[in-house]
C-alpha cells in the first residue's frame, strides 16, 4: 500500500455538501467530490489487511486496495483503468451506492471505514475531466445480433459488454429516452441526468443501437406506459440471436387498507417520474406535487427517502415517513455483524432537507374529505414480540394527510413481459435463470436471458451492474462457444 500507516494517522473525511436549506431551492447535484490532494489521503487509510473484504462486500468485485494505492500515488489513469475492469458506470454507483463494500472494510470493526464511495466518485469524475472515458467499439464485428429488453443499469452493462465483444446490440427501452430507473427513478440531486446521457453517447460510439418509446410484449399491456410502439416478442426472437430481459422491478407492493382508492394515495413510482420529467424540461398536465401539502410517506428505504427530497422541493408544507419496523440502533454491534450490511439508523440527505420520521407504525385506514380525497390517515403502533408484529392496545392515532406516497418496495417485474414471452418464473414472480459459469442467466425460452431485477428481484444499482455484465459473458459464450468478457 501507498502509506501502510495511514489508518492511523488520517481520519475519515466526508464529501462537502451544499446547506440543507440552500439545496432544497434547486434539483442539482449538491455533493463535491474530494479534491486530489483530499482524495489521496484517504486512499492512505486504507490498510494493507491481507484479506480484503471489500472485495466481497461490493457485488461487481472491484478492486479497491489497487485503486486505492494507484490514487494515493496520483496515478488517475490506471486507478480509472482498474476501476473500468469490473465497474461500467462508476459515476452511478459513487453517486447513489449504499457501499456494501464500506460495511466490510476490515477498517469498520473498530473504525471509520475507507471513504470507498468517495473515492470512487473522485476517479470517475476526474476521468471524465480528463478526457479518459472514450468509446472503445470492437476491433471486429462477430455478425450476431442481440436484443436488449429495458435500458436501465442491468440492461446498459449486458448491452456495453456485448458490443465490445463485437455483437450488433439493440436497446429496445418502453419510456421515451434510456436508463429505466436511472433516468425515471432517481431525482436529479442525487443524480445528474447528463451522467446517464454522455454514457449513451459513448455506447453508441461502441455501435450500440437504442430505440426509445417502444415496449416489447403484448399490446394490451403497452396502454399503461403511453402510447410506446409495440413489438412482439416473437419478433425478436426471430430478428435476433439472443434476447436479454433486463426491466426492473416495476410491481409495487400495495397497501390494501380501507380508502385505498381515495384520490390523493399514490404509488411512489407514479411521483417521482413525473417530477424528473418536468426537470428534464417537459410539459406534464395535472402533474402530481406536493406543493403546499400535508404529504405522509409509507416506506423507510431509499424510494421513501427520495420522496421525502422531492416534496421538499416542491414545497410541501411538512413531510412524515412511516416505518413499519422498530427504529433501528444508531451503532451497530460491529464485531457482530461485520463484514455483512448492517441495521443500523441511516439518515439520508433528504431526511437532513426537513422530515419527521415515525417508527412501529401502521397504517389503518385513509379517511375520507367528503369529495374523494383522502384528508388523513389513521395509524397503530406497534410492538415486536417473539418476532411477530403486535398492535398496542389504545395507540391509534390519525395524522392529517393530502398527499400519500406509497413507498414500500417492489414485489416483482412486470408480469406482462414475461407472460408474452412465456418465461417460467421462480416463487417470486422473477423470471427463472440461474448464475452457474456455464449457461448461466438462460430462461426457459430458447435464446432469452435475463438478469438484473428481472431475475433476481428487487436490489441496488451495483448488483444491476454486476448481473448485466454476467449475463453479457453467458450470451457471449451462448453465441460464440467461448467468452473473453469478464464475469
Amino acid at each position: 500500500m501507498g502509506k501502510i500507516t495511514g489508518f492511523l494517522e488520517y481520519p475519515r473525511l466526508q464529501e462537502t455538501s451544499e446547506a440543507p436549506a440552500q439545496r432544497k431551492k434547486h434539483w442539482r447535484e449538491f455533493t463535491e467530490h474530494l479534491d486530489d490532494d483530499q482524495a489521496k489521503t484517504q486512499a492512505a487509510r486504507c490498510m494493507d489487511c491481507g484479506v480484503p473484504f471489500c472485495h466481497n462486500g461490493c457485488p461487481v468485485n472491484n478492486i479497491i486496495p489497487d485503486f486505492n494505492d494507484l490514487v494515493y500515488r496520483q496515478d488517475w489513469k490506471r486507478a480509472i483503468d482498474v476501476l473500468h475492469s469490473t465497474n461500467n458506470f462508476p459515476e452511478f454507483t459513487g453517486r447513489v451506492c449504499p457501499a456494501p463494500c464500506e460495511a466490510a472494510c476490515t477498517l469498520n470493526v473498530n473504525d471509520d471505514a475507507v471513504g470507498i464511495k468517495s473515492i470512487e466518485h473522485k476517479i470517475i469524475d476526474k476521468a471524465w475531466e480528463e478526457g479518459w472515458v472514450v468509446a472503445q467499439p470492437a476491433a471486429r464485428r462477430t455478425g450476431w445480433k442481440v436484443a436488449v429488453v429495458g435500458s436501465g443499469p442491468a440492461g446498459l452493462a449486458a448491452a456495453q459488454q456485448l458490443a465490445r465483444a463485437g455483437h450488433a446490440v439493440t436497446v429496445f427501452e418502453k419510456n421515451d429516452r434510456a436508463g429505466g430507473l436511472l433516468r425515471y427513478g432517481i431525482p436529479d440531486f442525487k443524480l445528474d441526468k447528463g451522467h446517464i446521457d454522455r454514457r449513451l453517447e459513448q455506447m453508441r460510439g461502441e455501435g450500440v443501437q437504442f430505440r426509445t418509446g417502444v415496449f416489447v410484449g403484448a399490446a394490451a399491456d403497452a396502454g399503461q406506459h403511453g402510447n410506446p410502439r409495440v413489438i412482439a416478442p416473437e419478433q425478436l426472437r426471430q430478428e435476433y440471436d439472443a434476447v436479454v430481459l433486463t426491466g426492473g422491478a416495476e410491481t409495487p407492493r400495495d397497501l390494501p387498507v380501507p380508502g385505498r382508492a381515495l384520490q390523493g394515495v399514490h404509488f411512489a413510482m407514479e411521483f417521482l417520474p413525473q417530477a424528473n420529467r418536468v426537470v428534464a424540461g417537459d410539459v406534464l398536465q395535472d402533474q402530481l406535487v406536493a406543493t403546499g401539502k400535508q404529504v405522509v410517506v409509507i416506506g423507510g428505504g431509499d424510494t421513501g427517502s427520495d420522496c421525502v427530497g422531492t416534496s421538499n422541493r416542491q414545497g410541501a408544507v411538512a413531510v412524515t415517513q412511516f416505518e413499519l419496523l422498530p427504529q433501528p440502533p444508531r451503532q451497530e454491534d460491529r464485531p457482530l455483524v461485520w463484514p455483512y450490511w448492517p441495521i443500523r439508523l441511516r439518515t439520508s440527505s433528504s431526511h437532513e432537507e426537513g422530515c419527521q420520521r415515525d417508527w412501529a407504525v401502521a397504517t389503518k385506514c385513509f379517511n375520507d374529505d367528503g369529495k374523494g380525497r383522502v384528508r388523513s390517515l389513521t395509524a397503530v403502533r406497534l410492538e415486536w414480540k417473539d418476532g411477530k408484529m403486535h398492535e398496542v392496545a389504545g395507540s391509534e392515532f390519525e395524522i392529517q394527510a393530502d398527499l400519500v406516497l406509497l413507498a414500500m418496495g417492489f414485489v416483482a417485474p412486470a408480469q406482462g413481459v414475461l407472460d408474452a414471452f412465456g418465461v417460467a418464473r421462480d416463487a417470486r414472480g422473477n423470471a427463472r435463470a440461474g448464475t452457474e459459469a456455464r449457461g448461466g442467466y438462460r430462461t426457459s425460452v430458447d435464446k432469452v436471458f435475463a438478469a438484473g431485477d428481472m431475475r433476481r428481484g428487487q436490489s441496488l444499482v451495483v448488483w444491476a451492474i454486476r448481473e448485466g455484465r454476467q449475463c453479457a459473458h453467458a450470451v457471449d459464450e451462448f453465441l460464440m462457444g467461448h467468452s473473453s468478457l469478464p464475469r
